[in-house]
């Protein structure tokens, strides 16, 4: 039993690099930056009350799950920032990092890598709900912090828009909140109007 504590503490370590992953995207009142173990928790979170909110009979300890884990592959990848030209390739150097977190020896969670796959694939409800969120949550980071994370990079709206679009397929009402916020957000000088 000890050897085992010893292995699953080892295995804890491994996933508090995570803490380490610095995103672009400032916290609510801008003074730091967030990690992506708390974007990680906060969009488990965010999911779980969208879930409640939509009553569309999810599973949610499943999108709980994939949520947490949706980023896990950042620890041997790091972040890819959305609107980065690379973003498309940031899943092959994920999913080799996830294949390597989920075969250490102290791993007693049998099905990361499905998991991983089932959000990346984004087919499962669960998983098109997740893809939303994970999408809000910065936009709504931007929204508090002024439009910080846009300026530092030098965004546009059409970049917002188009990361955006799915979204309008996945929820109207979503998509028209966010649409409401995107022209309020250009109206104030926030985001450039292009």
């Amino acid at each position: 039993m000890t050897n085992r504590i010893s292995e699953i503490s080892d295995f804890m370590l491994q996933l508090d690099v995570l803490k380490s992953v610095n995103r672009r995207t400032y916290i609510n009142g801008g003074e730091r930056v967030e990690n992506s173990a708390e974007h990680s928790w906060h969009l488990a979170m965010a999911c779980w009350a969208f879930a409640e909110l939509l009553q569309d009979d999810y599973d949610v300890p499943k999108l709980i799950q994939l949520a947490l884990i949706h980023d896990l592959g950042e620890i041997g990848a790091g972040d890819t920032f959305l609107y980065s030209s690379h973003r498309d390739d940031a899943h092959i150097q994920e999913r080799e990092s996830v294949k390597q977190i989920a075969s250490h020896s102290g791993n007693p969670i049998g099905n990361i890598v499905e998991l991983w796959e089932e959000q990346e694939a984004g087919e499962s409800k669960e998983a098109k709900l997740l893809k939303v969120i994970d999408r809000l949550l910065p936009f709504l980071h931007n929204i508090t912090s002024e439009g910080r994370a846009w300026q530092d990079n030098g965004i546009h709206k059409n970049q917002v828009l188009k990361m955006h679009q799915f979204i309008e397929n996945e929820n109207p009402e979503i998509y028209g909140w966010f649409i409401s916020k995107l022209e309020h957000a250009v109206e104030q000088g926030w985001l450039d109007a292009s």
